[in-house]
């Protein structure tokens, strides 16, 4: 079965330079083109794709007010295009905040030095936006049956809470839990988050979330390009009452600290002289994810002492999976987010299939939970 897509761009070159990336996949049929956000959005609606490519700067409207217009209406997994620039970063974290599901860099080169290769990727990542049938943001989107444009005036739905969910209920590992976590405040040494897909929006939950006088410092591990890991630090930084930093090679783990590994870097935690610190360094060729959650993961199992905590939020893929089992064989708890509020369960669903995951949780109770009793 085929993968309807919409393509939106101001540029004719572009929207072609797609097209024929897109042409190597028989299985993904562009149904349409447009050329501003008022144009998608009103083909969004007559042509139903399957899923939209959407750049950011357009004459007329802009990609974010376009995908919030869609959305408003119907859902349809919404892909990003994103200069790597912080400005270009910021304007793509609004993008997910808006409700697209992923983004790529609108440079393809950026991401692959070999075209075919930027092709394949693109048409990778399409397959994998248009699985999205359904967004936590968006449970219950009005459905519009007439052909009519959607009208500028309207708005997104407003948010439920989500209900809890497992992912596999034939699975042989005995259930995580769905209750409050055991857990004693000021007990737990450090808290370690690994996400991907969805992971921005769930991040800015979490870190909002918690109080000032937070104890446990927290390493965070989102799959993010190079140059964006910087703006997404100093975004959470600038809604969080503790303080977030993109990490450096030595930065002390400290209270009140969050250390976010660096796009294009991996980032282990050392332990020397009674101080704890991380080391980062790039990442070496052939390594598929840059941070690695995994990296993050196994190095406190090896170096931390005293409980811990492992958090997995919603991703593509089981980065993660070992490591969290390795951090939960050295005593810590390990929470996954639920299926229900996780854009892409990938990653926490492979923890529970694995029997490591103590507890499953929505990402508002995770947020709650962290604030409250860790």
């Amino acid at each position: 079965m085929s993968v309807r897509v919409l393509i939106v761009d101001d540029s004719r070159f572009f929207r072609r330079r797609v097209n024929d990336m897109l042409a190597v996949d028989p299985s993904l049929e562009i149904v349409g083109e447009a050329a501003d956000g008022q144009e998608a959005v009103e083909k969004a609606l007559t042509l139903r794709p399957d899923v939209i490519t959407m750049d950011i700067e357009m004459p007329v409207m802009d990609g974010i007010t376009a995908t919030r217009r869609i959305l408003a209406v119907h859902y349809i997994p919404i892909l990003m295009f994103s200069s790597l620039t912080n400005e270009g970063a910021q304007a793509t974290f609004d993008a997910l905040d808006a409700g697209a599901v992923d983004y790529l860099p609108k440079r393809f080169e950026e991401f692959s030095s070999d075209m075919r290769a930027a092709g394949n990727k693109l048409c990778e990542k399409l397959h994998s936006v248009a699985r999205v049938r359904r967004h936590p943001r968006f449970p219950k989107t009005r459905e519009n049956k007439s052909s009519a444009p959607i009208q500028s005036g309207a708005k997104p739905p407003n948010t439920r809470p989500v209900k809890r969910s497992l992912h596999n209920a034939n699975r042989t590992a005995a259930p995580p839990n769905t209750e409050e976590p055991r857990v004693r405040r000021g007990q737990t040494s450090i808290v370690a988050i690994g996400t991907s897909t969805g992971g921005p929006v769930a991040l800015q939950k979490i870190l909002s979330t918690l109080p000032e006088d937070f104890l446990p410092p927290l390493l965070l591990v989102q799959h993010m390009p190079e140059s964006f890991t910087g703006p997404f630090a100093e975004r959470l930084n600038g809604m969080s009452k503790i303080t977030v930093k993109e990490a450096e090679d030595g930065d002390e783990i400290r209270s009140g600290l969050a250390l976010l590994a660096p796009g294009g870097h991996q980032m282990e935690v050392k332990y020397e002289a009674g101080k704890s610190y991380v080391q980062v360094y790039p990442a070496v060729q052939g390594q598929n994810y840059k941070p690695s959650v995994d990296i993050t993961f196994t190095s406190i199992a090896n170096t931390v002492q005293g409980k811990t905590l492992a958090i997995i939020l919603t991703g593509m893929g089981a980065d993660g999976c070992e490591g969290a089992q390795m951090m939960k064989k050295m005593g810590a708890q390990v929470w996954v987010q639920d299926e229900a509020s996780s854009v892409v369960n990938g990653m926490p669903a492979s923890v529970i299939d694995a029997g490591a995951a103590d507890y499953v949780f929505s990402i508002d109770d995770i947020a709650q939970y962290l604030a409250a009793k860790v």
